[in-house]
């Protein structure tokens, strides 16, 4: 799951760079961003899953004794 964040992290990180270009009209990095903002929309949708995932699933914690 950290490695999952982590994905969703780099892609943020990468896109900063064409969304400054995007903003000043460059309509080719308009177009990456795009591109990256799917990528980073199916990275968040898998991240979400494992989060779940990890929340649905039998707490693995000992009980204590009473």
């Amino acid at each position: 799951m950290l490695q999952d964040y982590q994905n969703l992290k780099n892609l943020v990180d990468s896109a900063a760079d064409d969304v400054q270009k995007a903003a000043g009209g460059n309509k080719a990095a308009g177009t990456r961003v795009r591109k990256l903002m799917q990528d980073i929309k199916n990275a968040a949708q898998e991240l979400r899953k494992k989060v779940l995932e990890v929340r649905s699933s039998p707490s693995e914690t000992p009980t204590s004794p009473s």
